[in-house]
């Protein structure tokens, strides 16, 4: 899939709304009793970015990122404001955040993960996105050094280890991330008059599997 490693304007971003999307099917039995089933295994954010357009020049700055995307045809980069760290939205990430795998002594390449847990049910969401600079390593409490005990792909969200962990070695990991999207139109309507008069664009961005 066509992808471009840029980051939508977090400025634009910032004023957007969305959030997950799950698929679930329903079927009321003869009896009244549900059966419920999902083809998904992840979940599936959406967004609109036209509410983050405060001025003229963010509609230019807009126009002239969808362009260059070519429409639907590239993915790119979207920081999701109400989640787009690894840690509490106050917190600063940290290498302790998450538990991303446990050790075996072979393997040496994990990939970043951050968990969502309500009661005693969790979900596993893979992270392909991580901010350049910001993930932080951590075996068994202690931090490691990038470059020096692992390095990170920025563009699969991918860990790999100069050694490999020891067994039984909780591996643990703190980062930023952003979501890969793509817009959802192939088109885009503005209208000066109406943006004047507090009508903003409507430009739907959905989340892609890379």
């Amino acid at each position: 899939m066509a992808f471009h490693e840029i980051r939508f304007p977090a400025s634009l971003s910032f004023g957007s709304i969305g959030g997950p999307e799950r698929r679930t099917d329903v079927v009321t039995l003869a009896n009244g009793f549900e059966e419920r089933n999902t083809p998904w295994a992840h979940s599936r954010r959406r967004y609109d970015a036209g509410l983050g357009m405060r001025s003229l020049d963010d509609i230019e700055t807009l126009i002239a990122f969808f362009e260059a995307r070519q429409g639907q045809m590239h993915g790119f980069r979207w920081k999701d404001w109400s989640d787009y760290k690894s840690c509490r939205a106050t917190a600063e990430p940290a290498y302790f955040d998450q538990t991303i795998a446990v050790g075996d002594g072979i393997r040496d390449v994990f990939p970043l993960i951050k968990t969502y847990r309500s009661g005693a049910q969790a979900y596993a969401r893979p992270i392909g996105k991580p901010v350049s600079g910001t993930v932080r390593i951590g075996v068994e409490q202690d931090e490691m050094r990038d470059g020096v005990d692992y390095s990170v792909d920025d563009t699969t969200g991918e860990v790999r280890f100069f050694r490999p962990p020891d067994v039984s070695m909780e591996i643990t990991a703190g980062f930023e991330f952003d979501v890969p999207v793509r817009f959802d139109t192939d088109r885009i309507q503005t209208s000066v008059a109406s943006f004047n008069a507090g009508d903003v664009p409507n430009v739907p961005v959905i989340e892609v599997r890379v």
